[in-house]
């Protein structure tokens, strides 16, 4: 039995709460992984989990050997890395989750830059809205806008999102020009509604313009869950849009929307970068996210 192997494939049952998950995220068969935890539970004496036909739950023994090897496995790349023979820079597979919209515009055009700078970190990423179970699919971290409620995560704020309203000219051309967030409860006119993190949609901001407050939805012909296909339905004239900065930039300048309700203000959308708290985050976490936030400080930086 190689130990290491054996500990690592019992780290992950336990995250993935199955052999069967924790196989495909570790590229092998069920059987190996089965085998290497019934040979560590034989080597340590120790039942580790007790199985079932239907899930996997860790034994108070199993709970605290989990404890102690996950953080030593996350330890030893730190380790290996830090040899003085060692070359020193962080290196292994990142897996992320960051929103489609972030990726596309923010993140993925800066990567070469960190490529340059960390040329052996490989990244597995995904590009989607949606919540991300991140131990049941091993992902190391996530970008998420909104706040970061889950007591298991450790949440570090990178960056505060500015937001407008805005609308495609053809859209505005047939409904006309909203002069009041509340005009958009009018049954002339039209939203494109955003579903957030599976959620029931809806716009949860409240908009504020001296003492007066407002907080106004709308009629729309279309609910959709990714920031990418949201944008294209605005600048096809489906409706009006609740978008950060980054999003709409490019197309107010050229003309393919048009800022609303200009002396209307909304709070900022902070953006929040989170990993398990169970996991110590190894060094190419670590310098990935002091990576996210040098970059969020040029596209969305905090306040003093």
């Amino acid at each position: 039995m190689d130990r290491f192997d054996a500990m690592r494939a019992f780290v992950r049952v336990v995250e993935a709460g199955s052999f069967t998950k924790a196989a495909e995220t570790l590229h092998m068969s069920r059987t190996s992984v089965t085998q290497l935890v019934q040979q560590l539970e034989a080597h340590l004496r120790v039942k580790l989990l007790n199985r079932t036909t239907r899930k996997v739950n860790v034994t108070e023994d199993g709970a605290v050997y989990y404890e102690r090897v996950a953080r030593l496995l996350s330890e030893l790349e730190d380790v290996e890395i830090g040899l003085p023979g060692a070359s020193g820079i962080p290196r292994g597979q990142l897996r992320v989750d960051v929103p489609s919209p972030f990726a596309n515009m923010v993140l993925v055009p800066a990567l070469p830059a960190f490529h340059a700078e960390y040329p052996e970190i490989q990244f597995e990423m995904g590009a989607s809205d949606r919540k991300v179970d991140l131990i049941g699919e091993n992902v190391d971290c996530v970008v998420r806008g909104g706040e970061v409620t889950e007591g298991w995560l450790v949440a570090r704020k990178v960056g505060e999102l500015r937001l407008g309203v805005y609308a495609a000219p053809d859209y505005l051309a047939r409904a006309g020009m909203p002069e009041h967030p509340d005009q958009l409860l009018d049954s002339h006119h039209r939203i494109v509604r955003f579903r957030w993190l599976g959620g029931n949609g809806g716009f949860p901001y409240a908009m504020r313009r001296g003492e007066e407050r407002a907080r106004v939805g709308g009629r729309h012909i279309l609910s959709i869950d990714d920031g990418n296909a949201y944008l294209t339905a605005g600048l096809a004239g489906l409706g009006v849009l609740w978008l950060p900065d980054y999003m709409a930039r490019e197309h107010v300048a050229a003309g393919r929307l048009v800022l609303l309700f200009e002396d209307w203000r909304i709070d900022p959308m902070p953006l929040h970068i989170a990993y398990a708290q169970n996991r110590h985050p190894s060094r190419k976490l670590r310098v990935f996210i002091d990576w996210v936030v040098a970059l969020m400080a040029q596209h969305a930086p905090l306040p003093d």
